[in-house]
Order: structure tokens, then C-alpha cells, then sequence
């Protein structure tokens, strides 16, 4: 994760002050040896190109998987094959990842740059600027085109020809951390959190603020202690809607009228998702809660993945999937926790979490290796 306003610098001396001391330094867990009960199996393999170090997430649509490279070149691979049908260059570093909906595929740039291309085609349809880089890929639903920035904005663009329709804007702290948090859109409303743990439920197509709920007060005696920003997309079903906070807790609210259901002790900079009964997160430290989604209560815990980068997981119907800062992908059981599978990509970090399609999910890596993996 980066920090504004020189807090990088700042952990690096903290970081030298451990180094400097006589304890035993923490070290990520070693991975523990297992009898595995399931496989995990390549269908596909391509590379796009490095990410450097943004989150770029690929998207899948009913025929494609659509990727980025941070140099701006994207690629859109046929679903089942993955054979390449075509390449562009956007002329800009991408930053925000690829979103994509009613035909269009839609990327955003460190400077602010948002493109929409025909993807059939790969035919640039519009261009447009918004106030700062896109740390996040853009999100589509009925015709509008939802875009955040690190400026901390949202902005509302139609998705036809890139024109500003609205823009919601909140002041924020002095100190934030620098996240790929994008949004979450369901039933005309969006969901998104912001620095110092305010989650905001924004109308689709008018940007008015519907209401607004903390999820974390800011806590400590520095400002780096400070730091309660949500860092990760909000999770959201028919009736709820959750939100966890960097360094703070995690909280689930009452999705129409913004009322606090419950709330845990747990801090993740990575994000959660929801599934049947079962909430999941990748707390700070990389253990993986299963939870229940109605009351928060654990129901297991798997902390053998601690400090390895544990990325916020992918449920699927028979195991939960989570990736680390090695390239390995890990099958746990929904159930219990306990490890089913293993598999080590390329060996470079994967640090956006792998996207569900109809049988299996697809996975990027920071050095550019998209693989399409079912689980058997």
C-alpha cells in the first residue's frame, strides 16, 4: 500500500528502527505441508505486461477476458481459448484497471485519463479527463460509468460519450493511504468508502448522497496511527452492505437505510466478499476469517497465510480462493478454513483478487500472467 504526504518515508524509518533492534524480526509464514483433496488446472495462459505497482484487475464478460499493462497496452482474449483478438494502446499509463459493460471497455490513467473502447472492435469510442489518477477500474450499470480518483471524487460519466453527468465530492484528512479501492454498484445506488471510514451510498444517475455511516473512527496519538481509511470495495447483497477499515473494524449496514447491524474488531486493507450465509475477509495481517454475514460471529479462522500479502478472497461454490506476494493461489474450504489446494503461477506477487467466470476464475500477476484455472 502507498501513503500521501510523505508517510512512505515515515515507514521506512519505522522500519529501520526495527531493523536496528535486538528482537526477532516477524517473517512471513513459511507454507505448511498438506494432502491435497483438490487440483488446480491451467486452461489457459497468456501475459499482458507488467502492472508495476497498481492493481490492475482483468474483467470477464460473456465472451472475453479484458487486461491492461501499466504502459497502457490492452487486450481482450477470447473466454474459452484465450486467444488473442486484439491489442491497443490507450498512449497513457493505466493505473485504474479495466471495467466493461453494454459492449464497451472502459480503463483509467495516473493522470486522470478515462478511454471507453467497442470491445469487438478495440475501436477508441471516447475519451475523457477526470480531476487526478484512476486508482481503480471504472464500474458500469445503466449507462453510466461510475469513476474514482485519488483526489478522493467520484465522478458519474455517461457511458455513451464520456460526459460528466455528476460528481460527488467529500473533503478528506491530511494523511490518507493510497488504495485501489474502487466502488460497488447494486440497485441504482453506489457504495464506496473513504478516508477516515466513512462509507457513502451515492444515486446512479443523479449523485446524490443517499446516506452516509462510519465505519471507523480515527484512533492514536499520530497521524500515521490515524489512518482509518477504507481501503477495499464494500460487499453488498439484497438487504446489507459492508465495509471493513485499514487499521479500524469491520462493519455491516442496513443497505437502504444506512443502519449499523453489527460490528467486528477487524482491520483488512485487502477487502472481504459475501457468499450464502458466509462473510469472508483477508484481515491486515493475512489470517482468513469465515464469518457469519448476519451477526459476525466467527466460524473459523485460518492464520497460516500471515504476512504473505493475503489478498481479499474469491468464494466459489466449493472453496474460497486467495492469492499471496510468492503467486501463489490457495483453495481453503468454505466450511472450516483448511487448506484443499495449492498452485504457484509465475512467482510474482498477485495482488488483485483472481475473478470469478461461469466454471473456474481468472488470475493476473504483477509480472502480466493472466491464467484461466478451474478447480477440480
Amino acid at each position: 500500500m502507498r501513503f500521501h504526504n510523505s508517510i512512505a518515508a515515515l515507514l521506512l524509518v519505522v522500519f529501520a528502527v526495527g531493523c536496528s533492534s535486538d528482537k526477532e524480526q516477524i517473517k512471513p509464514a513459511k507454507l505448511v505441508s498438506f494432502k491435497p483433496a483438490n487440483q488446480f488446472d491451467v486452461r489457459w495462459k497468456q501475459n499482458v505486461g507488467e502492472a508495476d505497482y497498481n492493481v490492475l484487475y482483468p474483467v470477464i464478460t460473456s465472451k472475453s477476458v479484458l487486461a491492461a499493462n501499466y504502459k497502457g497496452v490492452v487486450q481482450r482474449f477470447d473466454l474459452s481459448s484465450g486467444e488473442r483478438l486484439w491489442k491497443i494502446k490507450s498512449g497513457f499509463i493505466v493505473s485504474g484497471g479495466v471495467g466493461a459493460g453494454d459492449g464497451l471497455v472502459f480503463v483509467g490513467g495516473e493522470k486522470g485519463d478515462v478511454a471507453a473502447y467497442d470491445e469487438t472492435t478495440g475501436q477508441q469510442r471516447w475519451s475523457t479527463k477526470v480531476s487526478s489518477e484512476v486508482l481503480s477500474a471504472p464500474k458500469f450499470a445503466e449507462g453510466v460509468v461510475v469513476v474514482r480518483t485519488g483526489d478522493g471524487r467520484i465522478f458519474g460519466l455517461d457511458s455513451k460519450d464520456g460526459q460528466r453527468l455528476w460528481l460527488y465530492e467529500r473533503a478528506t484528512p491530511a494523511l490518507t493511504a493510497r488504495s485501489n479501492a474502487g466502488v460497488t454498484i447494486r440497485k441504482g445506488i453506489v457504495y464506496v468508502g473513504f478516508a477516515a471510514g466513512k462509507l457513502s451510498a451515492i444515486g446512479l444517475h443523479n449523485g446524490v448522497i443517499v446516506w452516509e455511516a462510519s465505519v471507523s473512527q480515527p484512533r492514536g496519538n499520530t497521524e500515521l496511527e490515524r489512518i482509518s481509511d477504507i481501503t477495499s470495495p464494500p460487499i453488498v447483497d439484497d438487504s446489507q452492505v459492508c465495509a471493513v477499515a485499514f487499521q479500524g473494524r469491520l462493519v455491516c449496514f442496513d443497505a437502504e437505510q444506512g443502519g449499523a447491524l453489527w460490528t467486528r474488531d477487524i482491520a483488512s486493507d485487502k477487502g472481504l466478499t459475501m457468499s450464502r450465509k458466509y462473510l469472508f475477509i483477508s484481515d491486515s495481517a493475512g489470517t482468513v476469517f469465515g464469518l457469519d454475514k448476519l451477526s459476525g460471529s466467527s466460524y473459523w479462522k485460518n492464520d497460516q497465510l500471515s504476512l504473505r500479502g493475503t489478498t481479499a478472497p474469491l468464494a466459489l461454490d466449493n472453496a474460497l480462493i486467495v492469492a499471496d506476494f510468492e503467486g501463489y493461489l490457495h483453495a481453503l474450504n468454505r466450511d472450516d478454513g483448511h487448506f484443499l489446494a495449492r498452485f504457484k503461477t509465475d512467482g510474482s506477487p498477485i495482488r488483485a483478487v483472481p475473478t470469478e467466470m461461469s466454471d473456474g476464475f481468472v488470475v493476473l500477476t504483477s509480472d502480466g500472467s493472466l491464467y484461466s484455472i478451474v478447480i477440480h
